[in-house]
């Protein structure tokens, strides 16, 4: 009987990745976004900045990111010495795309005396091209960081930039990208919910529609989340606003709280795309290997470096 081409089990993947990891001095980074399944083998699970600085700080010679292309993108700028695998090549980032380096060049040219904060949910390309980076847990830090009179091109996420700068003058430029699940949120859903749970809090990503965040009471980062959660008292009830993936990550710190979905519709594609045996032939095959030209990785990194300097 030939078994060659028989599927391994969740155990036989399991074992095989830890194993070549092992062999292979590698570190499997897993963002919080990802399958319950790839989550379970996590060197390190977070944040997609977060994750590419704890690889960093390690001697992995190899970086696994079970996540989307510019996370790999990030981690490669960080970790130029290192080999960074995307297990699944396609997997990317439609915000990401919705702004190109070529389009920010023309905004800078328009708007010279602007200051453009990127979102870390870019590619490399563009974050070469702007003055600082910003996760969401320190955006609002970075915008704060900057005069009242000062002018930002807030890129390529409007959402997140009209929430950090609610609060200024109104002469901001935000970029007409979006994340489309956080951006199908809506506020009947947010508001149905409260009505089906009314003890529980709302807890909602900053990449939602600012009518949407209106109704939360806590606006968080997917990092900020975890740190939340793990404070609330035992039997707490939370409706989450943000990808479907978040409630896994969330249960492993407090499986005792009641976690309610704000919408069945916040599913990310590209994060459920990767998979065990994908992490598997990534690290069996080497592949795919994510790289950032030299020159495109000092500027970007000026700018990572430079939202560092703030927070």
């Amino acid at each position: 009987m030939n078994t060659s081409n028989i599927p391994l089990s969740r155990k036989q993947l399991t074992t095989e990745i830890r194993s070549m990891a092992e062999e292979k001095n590698a570190v499997i980074l897993v963002h919080n976004y990802q399958l319950d399944e790839v989550q379970s083998i996590a060197d390190f699970l977070g944040d997609s900045l977060e994750l590419s600085r704890k690889a960093a700080e390690t001697d992995a010679e190899i970086i696994v990111f079970c996540g989307v292309h510019f996370m790999a993108e990030t981690a490669s700028i960080l970790s130029p010495e290192k080999t960074v695998l995307l297990p699944v090549a396609d997997a990317g980032c439609p915000m990401a795309d919705m702004i190109t380096p070529e389009q920010l060049i023309e905004a800078r040219i328009k708007h010279p005396d602007a200051v453009v904060v990127t979102y870390i949910n870019s590619s490399a390309a563009t974050k070469a091209f702007s003055d600082y980076c910003c996760t969401s847990a320190n955006a609002q830090k970075i915008t704060d960081s900057l005069p009242e009179g000062q002018k930002i091109i807030f890129t390529p996420d409007m959402n997140l930039g009209a929430w950090v700068t609610r609060k200024r003058s109104g002469h901001d430029i935000l970029w007409p990208g979006y994340c489309p699940v956080h951006h199908r949120l809506e506020p009947w859903e947010i508001l149905e919910k409260k009505k089906q749970f009314p003890n529980a809090q709302v807890m909602i990503h900053p990449e939602a529609p600012l009518d949407v965040l209106k109704l939360a009471d806590v606006v968080e980062s997917t990092g900020g989340m975890v740190k939340y959660v793990r404070n609330l008292p035992e039997g707490s009830q939370i409706i989450v606003g943000t990808e479907s993936g978040m409630i896994n990550r969330l249960r492993k710190e407090r499986p005792d709280i009641i976690y309610i979905s704000a919408s069945p519709d916040t599913v990310c594609s590209n994060m459920k795309k990767t998979r065990l045996s994908h992490v598997h032939d990534a690290l069996k095959f080497n592949q795919h290997v994510i790289t950032v030209d030299e020159k495109t990785a000092v500027k970007a990194k000026k700018a990572i470096l430079k939202m560092l300097e703030v927070v």
